[in-house]
């Protein structure tokens, strides 16, 4: 709404939109640094796999977690598809840092690690 708009609106109606606003914007910025504190996970993982040569991606581990996923967002009253599709892009997301991980060249511990990479968590 456009501040114009909103001299229209009671002040009561504004204050509580204005409050809910504020939590919304809370929730985005708790969001995104969990998603953060996520993805430093999944890079350290990505570095593990690309060490040790294991497989690229481990779909069965893909599947339980999207299992798990819609189980919780059910339980959450999430619409479990919407979750499974957020979790299939945040995936998709860890998949490309881990072949980026793969390709880099290897120092210090990760030395003569070789390329095979890993692509999922």
């Amino acid at each position: 709404m456009s501040t114009s708009d909103m001299r229209d609106i009671d002040g009561a109606v504004v204050a509580e939109l204005n409050r809910l606003r504020e939590s919304i914007d809370n929730i985005d910025a708790a969001v995104v640094h969990m998603l953060a504190e996520r993805f430093k996970c999944t890079q350290q993982v990505g570095h593990l796999k690309a060490r040790h040569h294991l497989p690229p991606a481990d779909p069965a581990r893909e599947a339980r977690q999207i299992t798990r996923l819609r189980e919780l967002a059910e339980a959450a009253n999430l619409d479990p598809a919407f979750a499974e599709k957020l979790l299939n892009f945040i995936i998709a997301e860890v998949i490309r840092h881990h072949e980026r991980i793969a390709v880099e060249p290897r120092t210090g511990d990760d030395a003569g690690a070789g390329g095979a990479g890993a692509r999922s968590e």
